[in-house]
Order: structure tokens, then C-alpha cells, then sequence
């Protein structure tokens, strides 16, 4: 039995300078219950980082990134994050959210107080760590993204 980190892939989905977040389920036993945290998942063995971030954005939310950039890997002694961006070139709305408890497009300043209220929760909920700080890191070292408009 090997002790390595597991391998995840995930998507900064970014709208007219905010992001797409997912409220996860508040089920007790799964890693960060009831936070907003990136789309993404495990990657299959199989894939690679790219292709696991592709299929579970669209397992998850049914939208398929037409184009997506690598942006950084956040290994730690229990996961290893993959994560790459692209622009949500869709209204929100025409995504189906498929996992989790919520889904909503957090503003630079909600990701930087590390909470956002949830209309289906009815309340604030926190973003999880790791997640709170790649976008942080995220919105310092790509800062034209703030400024990003829908090209429709």
C-alpha cells in the first residue's frame, strides 16, 4: 500500500471578473463539507490533469470548456492540485449543477473575505482553504481577468 497524495484536477471558471464556485454538499465524510470550493475531481488513472478537469466539468455542471490554460500545481503531503482556467463563455443559468448544494460566480472581494451567501443554503458559507488561496493567488498574478467581458 502506497501513502502517495491523491491527484485532482481542477477549474477556475472565471465571468466578468468573478468566479465560479460550487457550495459542496454538507454531508459529513466528505472533504470540505458545506464550503465553496472549484469545480474539479480525482483524476482517473488513465487521464491526464487536463482531460480529468475537462470530463468532470462536464459531469458536474454539463459545460464543455472550449478552451482552457494551465495555471499552477499546489502539491501537499495529501493532494496534488492541478488547476487550470478558462472564461465561462455561458450565462450561468444554462449550466446544470449536478454535485454539490449550490453554484454561484464569487466576486474578488467575497474571495478575499473567505465567505459568500448561497441563495439555496439561505446563508454564509466559507470557502474552503486551499481553494480561498489558489484564487487569491489566482487574481494576483492574472489580474487582466478582472477585467474580463463576455464575448457574445
Amino acid at each position: 500500500m502506497t501513502n502517495s497524495p491523491i491527484q485532482v484536477s481542477l477549474a477556475i471558471l472565471y465571468s466578468e471578473g468573478r468566479f465560479l464556485m460550487q457550495l459542496r454538499d454538507d454531508i459529513p465524510g466528505i472533504v470540505y463539507p458545506g464550503v465553496w470550493g472549484l469545480f474539479g475531481g480525482h483524476i482517473e488513472p488513465e487521464e491526464t490533469p487536463e482531460i480529468a478537469v475537462k470530463r468532470e466539468i462536464i459531469e458536474e455542471i454539463g459545460y464543455e470548456i472550449s478552451e482552457i490554460s494551465s495555471f499552477n500545481c499546489y502539491p501537499d503531503k495529501n493532494v496534488i492540485r492541478h488547476v487550470f482556467y478558462a472564461p465561462l463563455n455561458v450565462d450561468i443559468s444554462q449550466l446544470v449543477l449536478n454535485e454539490g448544494w449550490d453554484m454561484g460566480l464569487l466576486s474578488p472581494e467575497e474571495i478575499r473575505q473567505g465567505q459568500a451567501y448561497s441563495e439555496k443554503a439561505g446563508m454564509v458559507r466559507s470557502i474552503g482553504r486551499p481553494h480561498q488561496n489558489i484564487l487569491l493567488n489566482f487574481i494576483e498574478q492574472k489580474p487582466e481577468i478582472l477585467n474580463f467581458k463576455k464575448t457574445q
